[in-house]
């Protein structure tokens, strides 16, 4: 409990010996409320607490904070403090910035958090990171003012390469929603910007919106005409146009939470389609299996496969554009983004057709996702990038889309002879050694076939060398 003195000494010693002892470091970045148990106050449960029952949550996380900073002064009094307002409530931040100290502290809040909109008609509330919403906010600029008069240095939170709307890529080019949201940071004054989480930490052309950014009058297009033409030179009017056929695209964006975390764009093609109902809750970022109708979130299944085939659409454009422009790999990396969303949209109007018995809709997304997986394992294998993302590792590796090769088959040609040596298919699940997939299409139950790769490999139908 932070309300005690032994804790809060604790806190002030660690830091102090750490910069004491550890010369060089710049500083601590701190978040007090949310996810981890920081204090008493930051899962709201002061209330259990007979030390804390009776303070304001602001009172106790500004302490946290102060205490920390004061410990990290101790050891280093040139460090800096980076203090995020994430978790914290609306109506305490103003009293936790009046608690904090000068001189050490910036104050940072997510740009484009509590941004209000409205996709396809269901309105919506950014409550995470956001590419396709361009910040920032009301409310960012009401924790930034509330800083500023307290005399504290102000920081945004953004995404500039990536986020959990598409978390499986290193970056995605909507180079005009990036130019856009600094261009309104600049206007707004802040000290400073936050990049990326986990999501989004790759290299990219991104990057350099915020590096290379024009300040003054057109600022956006004046930025993205200067980076456009260091990376491609004569042709870099035409990549400027891409850049809007991607960005524009992914403006459609059916944001939610539950898309975000639950939804199949991580896997995308990867994810295997399910003929028959599995009754299985969507992982958060992971394997969304077929429940669709939690993981559209606040959007009917068929305004989330519009609004998720609109971005499909633009980066299909941007991909055309692109071609001649950038190196193949790049393009192909575009491409397997486009091939995600499209599939997206695929699933759920594939498990619509399902659940309402339209055999010949799913036969022509079974075709449709079958031509898509075989064109997207080459590109899994040609780049590493495709499918990782720091936290999470690797949502996909080329196998799992061999696997979305060999159910699209299966449930296309049910006559289709399981190769027979070193086969079997057993009634339960046991463990085994060797790779496992699983199918409702073949046979009424349930059941795991194991196959050796060899044999997926033939039955898929796709060569080991990718052509």
């Amino acid at each position: 409990c932070t309300s005690s003195p032994e804790t809060l000494r604790w806190l002030h010693d660690s830091l102090k010996t750490l910069f004491g002892t550890v010369h060089g470091l710049g500083g601590i970045f701190t978040i007090t409320m949310s996810e981890n148990l920081t204090s008493c106050a930051s899962r709201y449960r002061k209330h259990e607490c007979p030390r804390c029952r009776d303070r304001s949550i602001a009172s106790i996380v500004s302490e946290v904070n102060r205490t920390m900073i004061a410990g990290m002064m101790a050891g280093d009094p040139s460090a800096n403090a980076l203090v995020w307002n994430w978790g914290w409530p609306e109506d305490a931040c103003e009293e936790i910035v009046r608690g904090l100290p000068k001189g050490n502290c910036r104050l940072m809040a997510v740009s484009e958090r509590g941004i209000e909109i409205c996709r396809g008609g269901v309105k919506s509330v950014e409550s995470d990171y956001s590419l396709s919403i361009i910040g920032p906010g009301d409310q960012a600029k009401r924790f930034w003012r509330a800083a500023k008069a307290a005399d504290l240095p102000v920081v945004a939170k953004v995404q500039a390469s990536a986020s959990w709307e598409l978390g499986s890529f290193p970056y995605l080019p909507v180079m005009d929603l990036v130019a856009e949201h600094a261009a309104n940071l600049s206007a707004e004054g802040v000290n400073g910007v936050m990049l990326s989480w986990s999501v989004g930490g790759y290299p990219s052309s991104n990057l350099s919106v915020y590096r290379d950014f024009v300040r003054g009058p057109d600022a956006k297009n004046r930025t993205l005409d200067r980076i456009a033409q260091a990376l491609y030179g004569e042709k870099a009017q035409q990549a400027r146009r891409a850049w809007t056929a991607f960005s524009e695209g992914f403006r459609h964006y059916p944001f939610d939470i539950s898309v975000l975390y639950e939804g199949p764009q991580h896997m995308g093609v990867a994810n295997p389609l399910y003929a028959e109902k599995t009754g299985y809750a969507a992982g958060m970022v992971c394997y969304p299996y077929d429940a669709y109708r939690t993981y559209c979130g606040a959007y009917p299944p068929n305004v989330y496969a519009e609004l998720i085939g609109k971005v499909a659409d633009g980066f299909a454009e941007g991909c055309h554009l692109m071609e001649g422009v950038v190196p193949k790999k790049e393009l192909d990396l575009y491409r397997a983004e486009q091939m995600h969303f499209a599939s997206c949209r695929d699933q759920v109007l594939f498990y619509l057709a399902r659940d309402r018995g339209d055999h010949p809709v799913m036969r022509e997304i079974l075709l449709r996702e079958l031509a898509r997986a075989k064109a997207y394992w080459p590109l899994v294998r040609a780049d590493s990038r495709i499918g990782y993302e720091s936290s999470n590792q690797y949502f996909l590796v080329p196998r799992d889309v061999l696997e979305k090769v060999l159910v699209c088959r299966l449930a296309l040609e049910p006559e289709v002879r399981l190769p027979q040596s070193e086969f079997n298919v057993s009634e339960d699940y046991p463990d085994a050694p060797c790779r496992t997939y699983e199918t409702t299409f073949v046979r009424p139950a349930w059941k795991r076939v194991e196959l050796d790769m060899g044999e997926v490999h033939s039955l898929a139908e796709v060569s080991v060398n990718g052509r």
